[in-house]
């Protein structure tokens, strides 16, 4: 009796741990970092340049902006004894409200160019998932998680999806190129 009790426990073990190994080959995860592959695609990289140049277009008038505050504040630090002290304080409110206009500017200047970002990078986004999903399909994959958004902190170099999603994207950008060319 204790001899069969001892089988059936070892018989459990070895069936336990055979679907164990079943259930792992069975799971398939990779990994992707999306931002790294949109900053590689070439679509990716002419985005990036447009919103550079949108970017330093909007720094350019800013920073003059600036410069004109900068010498605004000087002349009245300047002025400070000279003026008569409702006409220094006509003038200081005047400066902040100026300084508060280029800060509201500035902010509305960042959240277009988020705007503009997400814009850009929406399109390149939806292609990759796209391509994700045929990857998915295709090789079996279980699941494929975004790298930054997974919180994934290491992941073997054959599970990362990365470079092959590049490779990819790029490939099919180009034949679609071609395909718009004829």
């Amino acid at each position: 009796m204790r001899f069969c009790r001892i089988v059936t426990i070892a018989l459990a073990t070895v069936i336990l741990a055979g679907s164990a190994s079943t259930v792992d080959a069975q799971v398939k995860i990779g990994v992707v970092d999306l931002q790294r592959a949109i900053n590689e695609t070439e679509d990716g990289r002419q985005a990036k340049r447009r919103l550079k140049k949108v970017f330093d277009e909007r720094q350019e008038s800013l920073n003059a902006k600036q410069e004109s505050l900068k010498a605004q504040k000087e002349s009245l630090e300047r002025q400070q004894d000279v003026l008569s002290k409702d006409a220094f304080q006509k003038k200081v409110e005047k400066y902040q409200a100026e300084l508060m206009e280029l800060q509201n500017e500035y902010v509305q200047y960042q959240q277009e160019l988020s705007t503009k970002e997400a814009e850009l990078t929406q399109k390149i986004l939806e292609k990759m998932q796209a391509i994700l999903r045929r990857i998915g399909q295709t090789d079996g994959y279980t699941m494929i998680i975004e790298a930054n958004e997974g919180g994934v902190v290491w992941v073997p170099a054959n599970l990362d999806l990365t470079d092959v999603l590049i490779q990819r994207y790029n490939k099919q950008a180009k034949q679609g190129g071609a395909k718009k060319a004829k």
